[in-house]
């Protein structure tokens, strides 16, 4: 085990997010949590910033399309998540690191460390461009979307995108994420999850209103498809619904939480089908409201009149409380980077929060959350960071890694049709995948 202390570990850093093989953790630490707080701590995982860009997804594909892909790909994460945890449970691993060292040794390790590095990166970058759209405004193919700060005090260099990022992460952001355990993020996770729904029910209000009223065009069912370009433009919302399903780095930290951890089958499950109903009507219901002119970040669209009553109210509520459902989910996304990128570089089993750790703690965290930051101030749309995120680290976490895992069969427990899906799952993601980057490489020249 590399000299491991494993009960110093174990009282220093209790179930985390991610640990590398250095750290093993048992069902005994923390198997304390119900069914029901099971179900409602993956749900949060899932549903994060993936559900802004789903109603432009939506508009890609078309409805029909769309919506299968939406299914099609919960389908396919909850058998990459099957995977893991009947591979889990045949080795004795209690994280995904663990099984990834277990299979492939220190190098899959790495490999996955690196991915969740790149992932969760690109999704917190996410996270501060929606909160800089809704606070500041954004310009999308060269229309401008005004922020609430805008609407309500006019153009000023305090609430430009840089100043407003620069002080939420300072000020917020930053406080959040020195967190050092999970269990202390429970009651701001449940805020987090109260919000979204808040968030998507008032869109399904505003939208079956103004399908009362007849103001609503006929959507496309299928994709417009006029010569090549746009044909290949079908594969850049792949990505998107691979970051939208990505939860995979925090499934071990919820079934070693559990009372009963043979009922994390069940868990997935019900998360999966509640989000994918989310997902449907979300995007569904989004693309039906804004149409062509639908953006990249729906909450951009947040900005004019909807054709309501009390729009400008409807307006600041949806931005605002989706803006905050992100803040309160960032430090659970950000926990796992940091964790990861410090069993990368240090490959130690010394916890990151003991005593003589802080100014290693420190350091890291605030040079993560430096770059976090200037990737949101640079990057101008999530819809180009959703692109390649999913289409590299997220593809690799969310399908080629389990599959990898049943390929390896180092010990002899894959049947034939589990290569067979294996296969196909990585066949799918490469090829995908590739066209995706592709396509976003030519439209970003």
């Amino acid at each position: 085990m590399r000299g491991v202390d494993i009960e110093n570990q174990q009282k220093n850093e209790r179930v985390p997010l991610l640990q590398n093989q250095s750290g093993i953790i048992t069902k005994e630490d923390t198997n304390t949590a119900s069914y029901l707080s099971g179900v409602f701590n993956l749900s949060c995982t899932i549903v994060g910033a993936g559900i802004m860009s789903l109603p432009a997804a939506i508009k890609v594909l078309g409805v029909i399309p769309g919506a299968l892909l939406i299914l099609v790909s919960g389908f396919l994460a909850k058998y990459s998540i099957d995977i893991l945890l009947r591979y889990s449970e045949k080795e004795g691993s209690y994280t995904y690191g663990q099984l990834m060292y277990n299979s492939f040794g220190r190098i899959g390790e790495i490999l996955f460390q690196i991915s969740v590095i790149i992932n969760n990166t690109g999704i917190t970058i996410i996270y501060l461009i929606i909160i800089a759209d809704v606070v500041s405004g954004s310009t999308t193919s060269g229309i401008h979307h005004s922020g609430v700060l805008e609407e309500w005090f006019g153009e000023h260099w305090w609430t430009g995108r840089a100043f407003v990022l620069i002080l939420l992460t300072a000020f917020v952001l930053v406080p959040t994420a020195w967190i050092k355990r999970m269990e202390a993020l429970q009651y701001t996770s449940a805020i987090a999850v109260g919000l979204a729904v808040f968030f998507i029910l008032i869109v399904i209000e505003i939208t079956c209103y103004k399908l009362a009223m007849g103001t609503v065009k006929q959507p496309p069912l299928f994709p417009r498809i006029d010569d090549l370009a746009s044909f290949w433009n079908l594969f850049t919302a792949v990505p998107v619904l691979v970051c939208a399903y990505l939860c995979h780095y925090n499934v071990h930290t919820i079934r070693n939480e559990l009372q009963d951890p043979s009922q994390m089958p069940g868990v997935v499950k019900s998360s999966l089908s509640v989000c994918s109903t989310i997902y449907i009507m979300t995007g569904l219901f989004g693309f039906l409201l804004f149409g062509d002119s639908t953006s990249s970040d729906v909450l951009s669209n947040f900005d004019s009149d909807l054709g309501v009553p009390y729009s400008p109210l409807l307006n600041a509520m949806v931005r605002l409380s989706y803006a905050a459902h992100i803040v309160l989910v960032f430090p659970v996304i950000f926990y796992a980077l940091r964790l990861n990128f410090y069993g990368l570089i240090y490959n130690s089993a010394i916890p990151l929060t003991s005593d003589n750790q802080r100014s290693t703690f420190a350091i890291i965290t605030l040079s993560l959350i430096l770059v976090i930051l200037l990737g949101a101030i640079f990057i101008p749309s999530i819809w180009v960071v959703f692109q390649f995120t999913g289409a590299t680290a997220g593809a690799l976490i969310l399908f080629i890694f389990p599959a990898s895992v049943v390929l390896r069969d180092h010990l002899g427990i894959s049947t034939r049709r589990d290569k067979i899906l294996s296969w196909g799952l990585i066949i799918l993601a490469v090829v995908s995948d590739l066209v995706a980057i592709y396509s976003n490489a030519v439209s970003l020249m």
